[in-house]
């Protein structure tokens, strides 16, 4: 999801798109107010035809660039946030990482609240995130895994499509909270993910509700396997 006030342009463009918009409508209802409402419903079927074209737009499938990285060098990318620095997930990744020259990037998007998110207050969400990521990144590092890490946008798609296009990974992983405490569960990332990305995505629940992870093997085979 793009944040119409990411930056002050944006946002300036937003205000005066919105003033022309009512301001127009205000003339033509001045006149008469079939006029009105007559721009009233051109203005508006022009700007749902604007959000469907866009909506279209960003749901069309990823298609990454041809892998850069030296021959047998595998990559993962990891994105996580409150479960980033589960047991789970860095057994996961050891798992994957095993046996072959492999790379990981960790991405941490910086949820945030839907008011301070379309405002552009971020930055208590990313000081939370950046935190939990560099202990992620400890605990990967100490058992021999080359990792790195960034933080992300707040959309997990988005910070995954951010992420595919630069480091052009082998395969993705995606952690959550068990299914009726994950917000992405609710919201279909997974699902979406495996959609709209070409290339292998693998989830892991990571349960941190009792103090300790749910184990790789006992989450359930539908939640675990990896898509070709």
């Amino acid at each position: 999801m793009q944040n119409p006030f990411r930056s002050e342009e944006a946002a300036f463009r937003l205000v005066w798109l919105t003033i022309g918009y009512f301001g127009l409508i205000a003339v033509a209802a001045a006149i008469n107010r079939w006029a009105g409402l007559a721009v009233f419903l051109l203005e508006t079927g022009a700007l749902v035809m604007w959000w469907l074209m866009s909506r279209s737009a960003q749901e069309t499938p990823v298609k990454q660039a041809p892998a850069a990285h030296p021959p047998g060098e595998r990559r993962i990318l990891v994105v996580a946030n409150e479960t980033v620095g589960g047991v789970a997930l860095h057994d996961a990744v050891k798992e994957l990482a095993h046996g072959s020259p492999t790379k990981v990037l960790v991405v941490c998007p910086a949820l945030n609240s839907p008011l301070r998110y379309w405002v552009s207050d971020e930055d208590g969400a990313r000081d939370a995130a950046s935190q939990r990521l560099e202990d992620s990144l400890s605990a990967m590092r100490a058992a021999g895994i080359d990792a790195t890490g960034e933080i992300g946008d707040a959309d997990p798609l988005q910070a995954i499509e951010d992420a595919i296009r630069t480091f052009v990974p082998d395969e993705l992983v995606i952690s959550t909270h068990p299914e009726g405490r994950s917000n992405w569960l609710e919201r279909g990332v997974v699902a979406a993910a495996r959609e709209r990305f070409d290339l292998p995505v693998r989830h892991v629940v990571v349960d941190l509700g009792d103090g300790r992870d749910m184990p790789a093997s006992a989450a359930p085979a539908a939640r675990q396997t990896a898509d070709s």
